[in-house]
């Protein structure tokens, strides 16, 4: 995947999860997307690089990190729970797709009960 089309693959997918919320609270150069005020993930570029940074599962992100070269320990984040993706060959928007929601999912899952419930009806 190119830049944009990983930019763009995973705003949307972003997007199209529930209760999503898009914001700039880092400034215009940051994409911010948020489920209940709490970041799930994040667009930028960092020297010329345009990037996706997300929240990965610890054991996940290592492993997806030897397996895929453009995925790095997030960029300016926790490494140990968030990852940066860049443009590369090895990226296919199934996978950015299922990193999105991973990433949703893992932030839900942290959250009250009450907030869980209503996020996710059973």
């Amino acid at each position: 995947m190119d830049s944009k089309s990983l930019q763009d693959c995973a705003k949307q997918v972003a997007l199209d999860l529930p209760f999503t919320e898009h914001c700039w609270p880092f400034g215009p150069e940051y994409d911010v997307f948020k489920v209940e005020g709490k970041i799930f993930m994040m667009t930028s570029v960092s020297r010329g690089r345009p990037l996706v940074s997300m929240k990965s599962d610890p054991q996940k992100s290592l492993l997806n990190q030897q397996i895929y070269r453009s995925i790095e320990p997030g960029y300016h984040l926790n490494k140990k729970h968030w990852i940066s993706l860049y443009a590369g060959d090895d990226l296919s928007p199934e996978l950015v797709t299922d990193l999105v929601i991973d990433s949703w999912n893992l932030v839900v899952d942290k959250l009250p009960k009450k907030a869980r419930q209503r996020l996710r009806p059973a």
